[in-house]
């Protein structure tokens, strides 16, 4: 009963079967294929943009790091939050990629950038001021990583700042999915519609093997993408493999049925947690995510009974509270999840 993270699942069976399918006969290497036509002619479809480029890559890394090396000169600086998986979870990879440009980390509430702190820091900096990094980028996160989801209207009063200021934005879109769900808009309105200029497009969370995309919804910002993609060990020979998975998820909803199933087991975990005592949710339930507080015996009980989470800074409730972080997956079991909820209903009241 595994609710450590969303990689923890399998691969989708139509994706499974898409893979058996591409398999039968040859194929040209390096994308010259149709079945990467397909994809991107799929992602082209959903987001309701004919001229935007799309490039399949194996990993979310990959994807957030070279799309960022295409944004910023070496001299430049990225602006995210203080938690973003680029800050904390991707070993200096955007800074390597783009040959040294740094990251800014900004701090605001469950997750999500403000236009007010965005603007703050951006005011601090002085144009051409050759001892300083230039600013180039502001990075957004959708989801976030405190499982909050950013609205069209919010991306697009960020964006309207960071373009004000000469900024490009880039999205990660490691759990897009999920965020779209909750939100019941269009792709196309919370990304470029909204002011994105590019996007990391997440499947492998959602029900790939292994499979996201680059999206540039202006194809002039892909410019030298493709030689940075080879030059960093990120060009598929075999690229069918990649885009048939993509092409798979996209077709019949699968991507968004799945990402559906995982917020709904979500919403659940988080309601019956917070109505027990001594538990509280740390940030709002928007996506797959679940973050709270709980009692340490509690947290202790339930890790004994075979759940498996993490544990994800202190509480601030006192030196018995910890903090948890629980997901669901496309395919989490919803009796794990009222299975999760009884035990720790039980192990509260026998703590009252």
């Amino acid at each position: 009963m595994n609710f450590a993270s969303d990689n923890t699942s399998g691969a989708h069976p139509k994706v499974l079967q898409a893979l058996s399918q591409v398999d039968a006969g040859p194929a040209m290497p390096y994308g010259h294929d149709p079945v990467t036509a397909r994809a991107q002619d799929r992602l082209r479809a959903v987001f309701g943009h004919d001229r935007l480029a799309a490039y399949p890559l194996a990993t979310g890394t990959a994807a957030n790091a070279l799309t960022l090396a295409c944004l910023t000169p070496p001299w430049g600086a990225v602006y995210c939050h203080r938690d973003s998986h680029i800050n904390t979870d991707e070993c200096g990879a955007p800074e390597m990629f783009a040959d040294g440009a740094k990251l800014i980390p900004l701090d605001s509430a469950h997750g999500k950038l403000t236009p007010q702190t965005v603007d703050a820091a951006l005011a601090e900096h002085t144009p051409g001021f050759v001892h300083a990094v230039q600013p180039h980028v502001l990075a957004l996160t959708q989801a976030t990583e405190a499982g909050t989801v950013y609205t069209p209207d919010e991306v697009a009063a960020l964006a309207r700042v960071a373009h004000a200021h000469g900024l490009k934005v880039q999205m990660d879109g490691a759990r897009f999915a999920n965020a779209l769900v909750t939100l019941g808009c269009s792709p196309a309105e919370v990304t470029w519609q909204a002011g994105v200029d590019v996007l990391a497009f997440g499947a492998t969370k959602n029900g790939t093997l292994g499979a996201e995309a680059a999206v540039f919804f202006d194809p002039a910002l892909a410019h030298g993408f493709a030689y940075r993609r080879k030059r960093a060990g990120h060009l598929f020979s075999k690229m069918r493999y990649l885009s048939a998975q993509l092409e798979a998820y996209l077709a019949d909803d699968v991507w968004l049925l799945n990402a559906g199933h995982a917020n709904a087991l979500a919403r659940r975990l988080g309601e019956g947690l917070a109505a027990l005592p001594g538990c509280r949710l740390l940030h709002p339930v928007q996506a797959n995510e679940v973050f709270c507080e709980l009692p340490a015996g509690l947290a202790d009980a339930l890790s004994r009974e075979g759940f498996t989470f993490y544990r994800w800074g202190a509480g601030d409730g006192g030196s018995d509270a910890v903090g948890v972080r629980l997901v669901a997956s496309w395919n989490s079991e919803p009796g794990h999840v009222d299975a999760l909820l009884n035990a720790a209903g039980r192990h509260a009241s026998q703590a009252a």
